[in-house]
């Protein structure tokens, strides 16, 4: 079979999607049912429509495109990934998942294949947790990962709720029938690029992945007394935020400690109250991510650091607080996903390298319903949440091949 990716085409919907922005070009903001999150449905939805595709939308507004097979009762094949972006961000994340893989699936229709097993391509509802403060609501839900309940009661910053808001965008009923059972797909397979430097350092076209750290997600209170910066002496303060800046140290310092090559800590929000040059902090709000592909690992560092956090309170005459958000467990690739995709590289004489993903995607929960696997392609610099973002329509036209042929391994057919 002959495959032929229409990079220019691919490119050209790349660019038109990142119009559907927030904010003016070069900057991509989409956040989750925002108005210019449901324009660039509108738009990809009829690109589907344009592929033959049938599509279908689940309550939350993850959508199925699928290409149905020569036998349409077997588990089909899963692609895709996401199209919303957090604020200021680039056009390349999610989107050469979801466009590099509606064009794999249109460069096997042109080759003349025809699939045995049916391949959908999905999009995958508010991967990034800028709306909600927790990733992948969409593919949680799918995988049953966050119960109806639980994303029933996710808020906001406006405290909209989202049945409030995937209402007001169009999505209706009951968030129980979104889960998909297991084995629903044979397999899920997606395009990413890396988000890292390692494929352009090395001169590399493609990234098989091996397996998919996980992150766990932390909120920690601190509390402390509040006073004028001039009148309360050194020994009497209780300064949360002298608290809140050795307790971020301290979580460097066991990352480094007790974790390996993998694991990796960040502390990416402080909130300092009442925030007065010359007042002391009384409360500080902050945020951990804490991220391994060794759960085990990773979770003692995570204790680790809760038993810092009461030993800073105890001696700083604080109160600090913890609230676990999540501690997703890491998933391991489908050994036939990574063979299919190494075939698929020889095949077409592309180069490659297997390697871990240290930032998480949707497949790590989609391994709940079934065997996944992950290609990633080059990005400069590694350098991605950014306008300049950017893998060149070479890399990305590399991996929808190395996808189209991958899924017609994995779902068989014939030309």
């Amino acid at each position: 079979m002959k495959l032929d990716i229409d990079q220019q085409l691919l490119q050209s919907e790349i660019d038109a999607l990142a119009g559907y922005s927030s904010e003016p070009p070069p900057v991509v903001t989409r956040v989750v049912y925002s108005e210019a999150d449901r324009e660039a449905r509108v738009y990809v939805k009829g690109l589907f429509a344009e592929a033959g595709l049938d599509v279908r939308e689940d309550p939350i507004g993850n959508a199925f495109a699928r290409w149905v097979g020569s036998e349409p009762e077997l588990p089909p094949v899963g692609t895709g990934s996401h199209i919303d972006a957090i604020p200021n961000a680039g056009k390349y994340d999610g989107t050469v998942g979801v466009l590099g893989g509606l064009e794999a699936i249109r460069a096997l229709q042109r080759g003349g294949f025809t699939p045995r097993r049916s391949i959908e391509l999905l999009l995958f509802t508010a991967e990034e947790p800028t709306r909600f403060g927790i990733g992948c609501p969409g593919s949680r839900m799918l995988a049953g990962a966050l119960t109806a309940e639980a994303a029933g009661q996710l808020r906001d910053r406006d405290e909209a709720s989202l049945n409030e808001l995937r209402a007001a965008a169009g999505f209706g009923g009951e968030l129980a029938d979104v889960a998909l059972p297991r084995g629903y797909y044979e397999y899920f397979v997606e395009l990413h690029i890396e988000q890292g430097p390692l494929l352009e350092r090395e001169g590399l076209s493609i990234g098989i992945v091996q397996s998919i750290a996980a992150p766990a997600g932390l909120n920690i209170l601190i509390e402390g007394e509040g006073g004028h910066a001039g009148t309360v002496l050194m020994p009497d303060r209780k300064d949360a935020f002298t608290a809140a800046a050795e307790l971020a140290l301290a979580i460097e310092g066991l990352t480094k400690q007790l974790g390996g090559s993998d694991t990796v800590a960040t502390v990416g929000k402080c909130e300092v109250f009442p925030g007065a040059v010359n007042s002391i902090p009384n409360r500080v709000k902050m945020s951990l991510d804490l991220r391994d592909t060794d759960g085990a690992r990773r979770d003692r560092v995570l204790d680790a650091v809760g038993i810092a956090a009461k030993e800073i309170a105890a001696r700083r005459r604080v109160a600090i607080t913890t609230e676990l958000l999540n501690a997703d467990a890491p998933a391991p690739c489908d050994t036939q996903i990574i063979e299919a995709s190494r075939a698929a590289c020889e095949a077409h004489g592309i180069p490659y390298r297997e390697m871990v993903s240290r930032a998480y995607h949707d497949s790590l929960f989609m391994h709940r319903v079934c065997p996944m696997g992950m290609i990633f392609i080059p990005c400069r610099g590694g350098v991605s949440h950014r306008p300049d973002e950017y893998s060149s329509p070479e890399q990305i036209a590399a991996g929808a091949l190395v996808l189209a042929e991958t899924l017609a391994r994995l779902a068989g057919g014939a030309e």
